[in-house]
């Protein structure tokens, strides 16, 4: 088995494509609909080997869960890959201290390729 991903996405036909996309590479995937709910199931414990974050999402949004994991030190050393419908400078994901940065829609091999690296 491979590693668990924390898959933060409002969109539910997002997180189920993850879901299915990921789980037959033999990933265990972790989902949450928004920010608070990814920071209160890390805080409780989780600790996945990747966090794959939608930035645009009601309630607690991308930017700030990516501040308030930085506040966490328990919490700082896992990976987060920006996944985004966005443009955004690469300047704008280096600040917020991401790992990567990709695009929706994405393909899977890109997916994959940049998921290796950290799960």
């Amino acid at each position: 088995m491979k590693g668990r991903i924390l898959v933060v996405d409002d969109n539910l036909d997002v997180l189920q494509a993850m879901t299915l996309v990921l789980k037959p590479e033999g990933y265990v995937v972790i989902t949450a609909t928004d920010g608070q709910a990814a920071l209160d199931r890390l805080r409780q414990g989780l600790k996945p080997s990747l966090i794959l974050l939608d930035l645009m999402m009601p309630g607690m949004d991308g930017w700030q869960f990516m501040a308030e994991l930085h506040q966490d030190a328990s919490l700082t050393d896992i990976p987060v890959i920006i996944v985004s419908g966005g443009a955004y400078p690469a300047a704008e994901i280096d600040s917020l201290g991401a790992a990567g940065y990709l695009r929706k829609p994405f393909d899977v091999p890109t997916l994959y390729s940049m998921v290796e690296k950290y799960a």
